[in-house]
């Protein structure tokens, strides 16, 4: 029986091309991830995708630059998943059919790493993969410098080994993706680019 689990972070209409924070490359890892999951969803314990679900009124939390403030891109943002809204949807190129557990985060708050996320059962993600016996996570997602990286480092601050796949995330910009694949790296983490 497989102790390892796929984390698929954050892979939603508003993080791919044409979205409100769309990251170039973002629709082509999505298509890859459902590649990899047509030839890998079996010898995974869990399949874990998690999502963006902000509330639609709002700063939520201050993570939403305020109405007539520019964001900052660092920790204010313009709206985006929004629950009630098509941002929050998955990517049309992710094919979500072997996803066991879905986990959404940022309900009112700022949140980057799918592990301060929830399950529809109200489980964190964490506790999750330990009642599953999950030692292993594999990552996967949008974005590399964002929360793909908050992802990779809270899973090994969890005690879990991680392997980011190479080609299966994207970042919002090289140099910033550069610096959290050396910090990855540098916690732990088996790195692909």
């Amino acid at each position: 029986m497989s102790t390892t689990a796929l984390l698929v972070v954050d892979v939603q209409n508003d993080f791919v091309e044409g979205g409100s924070l769309g990251v170039e490359g973002g629709r082509e890892v999505a298509r890859r991830i459902s590649e990899h999951l047509a030839a890998h969803a079996g010898d995974y314990a869990a399949v874990v995708a998690s999502r963006d679900w902000h509330e639609p009124h709002g700063s939520n939390g201050g993570h939403f630059a305020a109405p007539g403030e520019q964001p900052d891109f660092r920790s204010t943002w313009p709206p985006h998943c929004v629950r009630t809204g098509p941002g929050a949807d998955y990517a049309p190129e992710l094919d979500t059919r072997a996803v066991t557990h879905h986990v959404r985060k940022g309900m009112g708050a700022a949140a980057y790493s799918a592990f301060e996320g929830v399950t529809d059962d109200g489980r964190r993600l964490g506790q999750l993969l330990r009642a599953l016996g999950v030692t292993e996570v594999e990552v996967t997602g949008i974005a590399t410098d964002y929360c793909v990286r908050a992802t990779v480092l809270d899973a090994l601050a969890e005690g879990l080994g991680v392997r980011l796949l190479p080609g299966l995330h994207a970042g919002v910009a090289p140099a910033t993706s550069e610096q959290a694949l050396a910090e990855m790296a540098e916690a732990g983490a088996e790195v692909g680019r």
